[in-house]
């Protein structure tokens, strides 16, 4: 999901970024190699190792297309439908797929591997327009070291963030634009209902949130415990996901007992991503190639110190690191896709309309 949090400290990809548009498609590289184009966000990552065996497999380079935050990719893949920009797209998670579903993006495939992949998680079972990839909780995160300085508790639930001791302390991502901002919005109307998270959000808006565009932005520039940022922010409360912890240790020497972040595990939301071979891929091959890669072990098992997320397949092992820093939400709040796609542009409205004006 997130995915998500790893722009800056893990993004060699090996493979050329796509800076043109119109069909990725089959392409020559110059030495007679095809090329399968993968439209995504600004947060996707994977080794050059697990990349350079997917070649070797199949003879397709990959060529990553980004397009910003989850939000404004998914936004973008629905503008270019009719013109795809490449071959498969991965990172529309469900808290965006209806739109993405309505729009006509994606062509059927059943990836191989799916059978490895828990029911729960497979949102269009029917007609296998997307593949799940990868799970992520989007979570609220707070700076250890900020609440131990003023000897005061990290908040553990969503009224927590409401109540004076936390005044001008949260900054979390704009719900019409970022996926873990939509996600963050779609805990607390899950957890208040259609009646009375309105009333929530003005609570929280009384109580001093910052609402910035995207995760980079709030994570990086706004959080003030982002080592990626260097302390610059100065709001201790950020929404960003259970696995961001494990970001902050990563590379560490020694390794610290605990990592310097926390995750306030009640207010948590289940987000799962999704890939799916885009309508009209020139490389409608090579994407389905591309599609079976996303679920291979080799992948499914690297994507957990790539991209801080849980992979899909039951039987892909995490690292140590990833399970040692990270927090495992045991009940986070879920929604639906059909009923987030009934409910989710007058949410967002609504939002817009109480908090940003």
């Amino acid at each position: 999901m997130r995915h998500t949090v790893t722009t800056g400290l893990a993004v060699a990809l090996g493979a050329s970024l796509l800076a043109g548009c119109g069909s990725g498609g089959s392409a020559e590289d110059g030495k007679g190699s095809k090329t399968v184009t993968l439209v995504t966000h600004d947060s996707f990552a994977a080794s050059k190792k697990v990349l350079n065996e997917f070649t070797e497999r199949t003879g397709y380079k990959v060529r990553v297309l980004r397009g910003g935050d989850a939000g404004s990719a998914v936004n973008q893949a629905v503008l270019n439908k009719d013109n795809p920009q490449g071959d498969v797209f991965f990172g529309v998670d469900n808290t965006l797929l209806s739109r993405a579903l309505d729009n006509g993006v994606f062509t059927p495939y059943e990836a191989k591997g799916l059978d490895k992949v828990p029911a729960r998680l497979r949102a269009d079972p029917e007609k296998h327009r997307v593949t799940p990839v990868d799970t992520g909780d989007i979570c609220v995160n707070y700076d250890r070291d900020y609440f131990s300085r003023e000897k005061l508790d990290p908040p553990r639930t969503l009224d927590d963030l409401t109540k004076p001791a936390y005044k001008d302390l949260l900054v979390t991502q704009n719900a019409a634009t970022s996926s873990p901002g939509l996600g963050f919005l779609l805990a607390t109307i899950e957890k208040y209902g259609k009646d009375e998270w309105q009333g929530y959000w003005k609570k929280l808006r009384a109580n001093g949130v910052e609402v910035v565009d995207g995760w980079e932005q709030a994570y990086n520039d706004r959080f003030s415990g982002s080592a990626a940022g260097k302390g610059k922010g100065d709001r201790p409360l950020v929404v960003s996901y259970a696995s961001s912890p494990p970001v902050e240790v990563l590379g560490k020497k020694p390794q610290p007992e605990q990592a310097p972040t926390g995750v306030a595990e009640e207010t948590c939301f289940r987000q799962t991503e999704f890939a799916g071979l885009l309508s009209g891929a020139g490389n409608e091959k090579g994407g389905k190639a591309l599609l079976d890669f996303l679920l291979s072990r080799a992948f499914q098992e690297d994507l957990p110190l790539q991209m801080f997320v849980n992979p899909a397949r039951a039987d892909a092992k995490l690292p140590e690191l990833f399970t040692r820093y990270g927090v495992t939400v045991d009940d986070p709040a879920t929604m639906a896709p059909e009923k987030i796609g009934e409910g989710r542009e007058q949410w967002v409205k609504s939002w817009t309309s109480l908090v940003l004006k």
